[in-house]
């Protein structure tokens, strides 16, 4: 097992972590609707925004705001001292793409829809070089039903959002390669990663089997759930997996690596991002236990197309 340092615990099902230049990481608070700060030098918190619902994923734009895929929240369940999230609450109030100004706190909802059809569930999102961003939305299950989900392209200034793969099951974490010639998406109860080749922003090549021309980069075997992912410098995916309770890192050519999994055992691992002066320093959300861990990767994670 890597070694692992426990940045900080107590946080309320944390997701979509961020790394900022002054040793800070910024994540989500899905249970509280909370973006938060974690001093990764001595753990302590900052809930400096509350974007209500459930924020899920975060991405930092070109004009240095940062921007949230909100859920619209869930319903929660302790499962033996494990925080789960459920079915789609009746409090639920809309999928949505928010806006955030780290220094004043202000939020805006830029995009409630896409076309006639809401938003149901936004999960994951990626900025691109040129300042656009893929965005999931993998819907929300209620009692007797799912929703479908997709994968999305918009611009960060509120004028177009684009439907690019329709249907997916339970879309979850997106990502980019390298050169930004390929775009990963996770669907978390089929447990397999898809990738498309980028024609241009917002556009893909449909040149495999997959829904929506995808080409599969690799499928789990069992019962192992995906949720978010990054990419690291030598383009591999390293996906959390749910259940299993690690990072899966699969090489660009579709191989599975290996699994790094948390200390203490929790099957809601939910993310990772990189950060550090050398990019290999790791931050992974253990989210049923309400952890921020860090650990030393083996190669450079890749830097983002913006950062804070």
């Amino acid at each position: 097992m890597a070694d692992f340092q426990l940045i900080t615990e107590g946080l309320l099902f944390p997701e979509g972590p961020v790394v900022t230049s002054d040793s800070k990481v910024v994540l989500v608070e899905i249970y509280s609707g909370h973006l938060t700060r974690v001093n990764v030098e001595d753990g302590t918190l900052d809930r400096f925004v509350v974007c209500g619902g459930g924020p899920n994923g975060i991405a930092v734009g070109p004009d240095s705001m940062l921007y949230v895929c909100n859920n619209g929240g869930f319903e929660w369940h302790d499962l033996g001292g494990l925080l789960a999230p459920g079915h789609q609450p009746s409090d639920y109030s809309g999928g949505r793409i928010q806006r955030v100004d780290p220094t004043s706190g202000t939020v805006k909802d830029i995009y409630t829809h896409v076309g006639a059809n809401q938003l149901r569930g936004p999960n994951d999102i990626v900025f691109d070089q040129t300042g656009g961003f893929w965005f999931t939305d993998l819907g929300k299950t209620r009692r007797r039903e799912n929703d479908l989900g997709g994968l999305y392209y918009a611009k960060p200034d509120g004028s177009s959002v684009e439907e690019v793969v329709y249907p997916l099951t339970q879309p979850n974490g997106v990502g980019l390669s390298p050169d930004g010639s390929r775009v990963y998406v996770a669907e978390t109860g089929p447990g397999r990663v898809w990738a498309w080749d980028v024609e241009s922003p917002g556009k893909v090549a449909r040149t495999g089997i997959g829904p929506g021309g995808a080409q599969l980069l690799w499928g789990f075997d069992g019962y192992q759930l995906l949720d978010s992912l990054a990419v690291d410098s030598d383009g591999n995916v390293c996906v959390a997996t749910l259940i299993t309770g690690a990072i899966s890192v699969i090489s660009p050519g579709g191989s599975l690596l290996e699994q790094v999994g948390v200390p203490e055992p929790d099957p809601f691992v939910t993310n990772i991002c990189f950060g550090g002066p050398d990019m290999r320093t790791a931050y992974i959300t253990s989210s049923g236990r309400g952890r921020l861990y860090a650990t030393q990767w083996p190669v450079p994670g890749l830097k983002l197309a913006f950062n804070l």
